[in-house]
């Protein structure tokens, strides 16, 4: 099934900074998006409100970064699975994949560069987000409109994947980076580990509202406890809070202290909502967290790797592709 014109795979992904002075106008980006501060008459003031917040939580967020490496691995980690998905498309699908970064580079109007310059009319937005939300493929997507807009481009048909979270190589692949996790386990403590699901958390209004996030983050963590059977107790939480609104809940940090007061010893984290390594699962789960069980007595702690290039994972975007392909054709 190979199409006689190349189309485009547009990964569509957070980003993050790649650079310690990278840290603040990254988070000027963030906070500067209508999708995330959306008040009303904010456009009145979300440009000195972004840069009032960016400047405030910048040091903080640096000293996260410089535990990790010194910038964000996300960039590195995503090129590499979009390599991964061409590989695995060879010979099925003809197809360029580029990368669209919300909010630091490569950008959607760097993504869009690359696609016009390689004379392709079609593509395919496949987000690094298998859970659908406003804020995060919503805001992709709409900036991704934008910048078309900005840029005079009519010609380029344009497709969007909206969510994956039951895809059944999605949850295989998350399935078996629990398995890893659990291998590192002594077998006679097995059955004393607690699997702690953590997804980003989401203010309790988005979802008020009818945003779907919560609703398909449950539906993937229903799906890996069914399918991976693993006989253990099971939670679901929330992580990365900011700001004084209410969000989703429980949070993290309390599961973790209410499995301690309950006497649990061992427990493994799992990062349910993300597709790669980066601040939210090295410093937030892998160092943060880690600290707090370690304090409050949970002799192992753990966090399953993140999918990444995770084979199952590349399985999945590859056959979310073709399918999309063999639909155009149809």
């Amino acid at each position: 099934m190979t199409n006689d014109r190349s189309i485009g795979i547009v990964l569509l992904q957070l980003g993050g900074p790649d650079s310690l002075e990278a840290v603040e106008p990254f988070l000027y980006n963030l906070f500067c998006d209508p999708d995330i501060i959306d008040l009303p008459f904010a456009f009145l003031f979300r440009k000195p409100l972004a840069r009032f917040i960016s400047s405030r939580r910048a040091p903080k967020v640096q000293e996260y970064y410089r535990r990790i490496g010194r910038k964000s691995p996300i960039l590195k980690l995503t090129v590499r699975q979009a390599r991964a998905l061409e590989r695995a498309l060879q010979g099925k699908v003809n197809c360029k994949s580029v990368i669209a970064m919300r909010y630091w580079h490569p950008m959607t109007d760097e993504a869009i560069e690359e696609i016009r310059k390689a004379n392709i009319e079609r593509v395919l937005l496949l987000p690094l987000y298998p859970h659908y939300s406003k804020t995060t493929t919503g805001s992709s997507v709409n900036e991704w409109k934008r910048m078309m807009i900005q840029k005079g481009i009519s010609v380029l048909q344009s497709d969007v994947v909206v969510e994956y979270c039951e895809h059944p190589l999605y949850i295989k692949g998350l399935i078996r980076n629990i398995n890893i996790a659990l291998k590192r386990v002594k077998a006679e403590d097995r059955s004393k580990v607690n699997l702690v699901f953590s997804a980003h958390g989401t203010p309790v209004k988005l979802v008020k509202s009818g945003d779907p996030y919560q609703s398909h983050i449950i539906r993937t963590y229903n799906a890996v406890v069914k399918e991976g059977n693993f006989g253990i107790p099971h939670h679901l939480c929330y992580q990365s809070k900011v700001g004084p609104e209410k969000w989703l809940e429980p949070s993290l940090d309390d599961t973790i202290r209410q499995l301690a007061n309950e006497k649990v010893t061992h427990m493994i984290v799992i990062p349910i909502a993300f597709v790669s390594d980066h601040s939210e699962t090295l410093w937030e789960i892998n160092i943060e967290a880690r600290q707090e069980a370690k304090h409050l007595g949970i002799k192992h702690f753990d966090m399953s790797p993140g999918l990444n290039t995770n084979p199952y994972f590349i399985q999945a975007l590859a056959d979310i592709v073709e399918k999309k392909v063999k639909q155009w054709a149809a």
